[in-house]
């Protein structure tokens, strides 16, 4: 027998710009990544570079005091983690992904011009009598808050689609490409952090020394330098074609599986498409799966009125349109734990913070280091994992278990759930010793300095990134591939929302925390003088509800049904596998054909 030619275009349906089928040999693959990673470092530089240091020049230039700067920026930034919604749906519904990242960075760049604007041109700038002691006009705080919310806007187009639109690049039908997928999410949130520790380090020292125009013109700067490079690798570009709208199709199921809620389902009657494409455009066909059966009813062919009326979706369903609400269900709980994790993740900005003002900030007799600048080994500590987790510890775990990712999605989320609660532990371990130096010192002064370096806070932050790189990136990867082939940016906007929830929860935690255990005139745990309080408590109660999580996280992990594609993995590549454990045969039913 001859070889078999390679395969000229993917499998997997994307198409090139001019809407042909793409080529393998000329788009997609690492060879079209560098731009778009490229695209966001230099997008997450601009972000973090405007918002670390937001809250200072809310006091500085707009003479806010704490509460009201601290209430604005939290709005903003909730906003920030909303508006992904928006972009992702009209990703996914009508302008693909390409097209909606190209759209709003435009949207981000005017949001930034204005910003850099309202801070260097003289009209925009507030008078000032003293630092803190700034009288904005009312034409002047709009300006600054229309940029800010325009940003908003933007990055709200690009947070969902960019991850997406990277792995799009990667033929799932192709063994080396599908390998190649998985590496690019730990490389995408590299980027990340490369923005951010330069962001965090460099231009929040320039706004601080420099001044608030160079320190927001520069993200500006940045932000056009993403733009072009994202539009350089046009040609090389792959793309999923929109799918029209999830929420439509969604509805369609409910309204028709309500309609015959007594129909009894049948393994045999259940309807899909003829052609080897599914209904839905851009969209692989899906399996039928045994879960969430009262859904299947939507699919049934056996009443009369589905007969009459089989070409409305309101009345009767694909196989694969089904299969697109179970899949995105299923998701719901793994999402649900990411919360927890979440509120884990948050106390780097909250009371991480609040512990290290007590403690030793000195860096030799001229030099101290602000305890929110610790948030800074977190970053460095992800830069470090992301090349040991995908260059040496995937090869020695996939050495061991066959699979090419080394462990499964769901494995290496759980990891970081566990990994988390040890970040908990030792932060709640340095405020015993904390407490225990201040009992031996008698400082119980509000302004008390506790004699232990600040820099014993570095574990707790180191461990936090190891921790994100397993799950945080694993829910990126995990997101995308089981997400419906046209609902892929909505889920990845969804894993978002974590982000924003987690932030809540543990706004929630403190809230209820401060009023159960000041009753009766006590100080409580986390008083405004930490030096008489017990934050070690709190710290115990996330591990706790960490641990709980992770075990719930268990339950959900083994209940959880992978994703399959009808024609994904081919029966030959499933049998004895390594993905035969994330790619499990959908004990399903034949289809019913439309003939």
């Amino acid at each position: 027998m001859g070889e078999v030619a390679p395969e000229l275009y993917t499998q997997d349906g994307t198409v090139d710009i001019k809407g042909n089928p793409a080529l393998k040999e000329n788009t997609g693959n690492w060879r079209a990544c560098p731009y778009i990673l490229a695209n966001e470092c230099c997008e997450r530089l601009a972000y973090y570079g405007m918002s670390t240091n937001l809250v200072n020049f809310m006091k500085d230039r707009m003479g806010m005091a704490n509460a009201v700067a601290a209430n604005n920026v939290t709005n903003w930034s909730g906003t920030c983690y909303i508006t992904p919604l928006i972009g992702a749906f009209l990703a996914d519904a009508y302008l693909g992904r390409f097209w909606t990242i190209a759209s709003f960075m435009i949207i981000y760049i005017i949001g930034l011009a204005l910003l850099t604007m309202a801070t260097s041109v003289p009209g925009l700038i507030p008078f000032c009598a003293a630092k803190d002691v700034c009288d904005p006009t009312a034409g002047q705080s709009a300006a600054v808050f229309v940029a800010l919310y325009l940003i908003a806007l933007g990055t709200g187009g690009i947070k969902p689609c960019v991850s997406s639109f990277g792995a799009d690049q990667f033929d799932e039908h192709d063994d080396k490409e599908r390998k190649s997928k998985s590496s690019f999410f730990n490389w995408f949130y590299f980027s990340i952090n490369i923005g951010a520790l330069v962001a965090s380090s460099v231009l929040v020292y320039v706004q601080t020394h420099v001044g608030w125009s160079w320190g927001f013109g520069i993200p500006a700067v940045v932000m056009a330098i993403a733009v072009g490079s994202f539009f350089v690798g046009t040609p090389l570009y792959r793309h999923q074609r929109p799918g029209g709208s999830p929420l439509t199709r969604i509805a369609q199921v409910l309204v028709a599986a309500t309609r015959k809620w007594r129909v009894p389902v049948s393994g045999d009657a259940l309807y899909e498409t003829v052609d080897k494409e599914s209904g839905i455009e851009g969209s692989r066909k899906l399996e039928h799966t045994e879960q969430f059966r009262f859904l299947d009813k939507a699919a049934v062919v056996e009443t009369p009125a589905d007969r009459a009326a089989s070409s409305s979706p309101w009345r009767l369903c694909t196989v694969t349109q089904v299969e697109e609400l179970k899949s995105v269900v299923r998701l719901l709980p793994i999402w649900a734990s990411g919360i927890v994790f979440a509120t884990v993740y948050g106390q780097m900005s909250t009371m991480f913070v609040l512990q290290g003002n007590t403690l030793d900030a000195s860096m030799g007799p001229h030099f101290s280091i602000p305890a929110a600048s610790l948030s800074i080994f977190d970053t460095l500590s992800v830069i470090v994992w992301v090349p040991v987790y995908d260059c040496i510890l995937v090869p020695a775990v996939r050495s061991i278990t066959g699979r090419p990712r080394g462990f499964t999605q769901l494995q290496r989320m759980g990891i970081g759930l566990v990994v988390s609660m040890f970040a908990m532990l030792a932060a709640g371990a340095l405020e015993l010793v904390r407490l225990r130096s201040i009992a031996t010192h008698r400082l119980y002064g509000k302004d008390d300095i506790v004699p232990i370096s600040i820099f014993w806070q570095v574990p707790q932050y180191f461990i936090i990134g190891a921790a994100e790189v397993f799950t945080f990136v694993g829910q990126l990867e995990f997101f995308y591939d089981q997400a419906p082939d046209a609902m892929r940016s909505m889920c990845s906007a969804l894993s978002l929302t974590t982000v924003a929830l987690g932030n809540y929860l543990s706004t929630l935690l403190v809230t209820v925390v401060a009023k159960i255990t000041t009753r009766g005139g006590k100080e409580g745990w986390i008083p405004d003088n930490l030096n008489v309080g017990h934050l070690d408590y709190f710290f115990w109660l996330l591990a706790g509800l960490s641990l709980a999580n992770f075990a719930a996280y268990l339950l959900i992990a083994s209940w959880y049904t992978y994703k399959k594609t009808a024609e994904y993995p081919p029966p030959d590549a499933v049998k004895g596998s390594a993905d035969d454990d994330q790619y499990p045969h959908a004990k399903g039913t034949s289809a019913v054909h439309d003939e």
